[in-house]
């Protein structure tokens, strides 16, 4: 059953994803399938519901920077540049490569990491919950993202465990910036232009 956003439902999409359950929620972009990373098992359905080829890597939602350094992540000059932008958080993904330190196993084999900080009360709440979340656009692979839960659950090659309601969102996905190459790069335009991107990049 469908459930509306309200901050009562944290606790219930933590509870979920504790048990390795795939959950349906929104984001300030599109809606997105998210899991914890500690769970194979769930990470492996995801892959399944969205038909997703298993070399592509998914992405990593965080609740702020200081997630970064746990993670092993790299933090250079490019990034922190645009990290410290008004789009962030909100709708811009970095992709950055790993320092010396340690990386959680589940990082194991990465090369690059791409992580956004959504500007959302409810996931940056969720994520303080549950530390780093796999999340991605809720949709089939190759398919366009639908703008309500009712277009997205015919794409996907089952149901998730939850499907969190938020009602109409954009269909707009976030932009995202290779920081591991130079110059930069925007391997996907979104919702902020590749053109706003070079200019705070000048």
């Amino acid at each position: 059953m469908a459930q509306a956003v309200t901050e009562t439902k944290i606790e219930t999409v933590a509870a979920c994803l504790r048990e390795g359950g795939v959950v349906l929620l929104p984001t300030d972009t599109v809606y997105g399938l998210a899991v914890s990373p500690e769970y194979p098992e769930a990470v492996a359905r995801l892959f399944a519901l969205k038909q997703r080829p298993a070399q592509r890597n998914l992405p990593v939602m965080v609740a702020d920077l200081e997630a970064l350094g746990p993670l092993g992540l790299e933090r250079t000059p490019v990034m922190d540049r645009l990290a410290a932008s008004s789009f962030v958080p909100g709708a811009l993904t970095l992709a950055v490569g790993f320092s010396e330190r340690p990386r959680p196993i589940w990082l194991e084999g990465r090369e690059e990491v791409a992580f956004r900080i959504p500007n959302h009360p409810f996931l940056l709440a969720l994520l303080r919950t549950m530390g780093p979340l796999l999340v991605t656009s809720a949709n089939g692979h190759g398919m366009a993202t639908a703008e309500r839960v009712e277009g997205i659950l015919p794409q996907l090659s089952g149901r998730p465990d939850l499907v969190i309601d938020g009602g109409t969102l954009s269909g707009d996905p976030s932009t995202l910036v290779n920081c591991r190459v130079d110059p930069p790069r925007v391997e996907r335009e979104g919702v902020i232009p590749e053109k706003t991107i070079r200019e705070l990049l000048a």
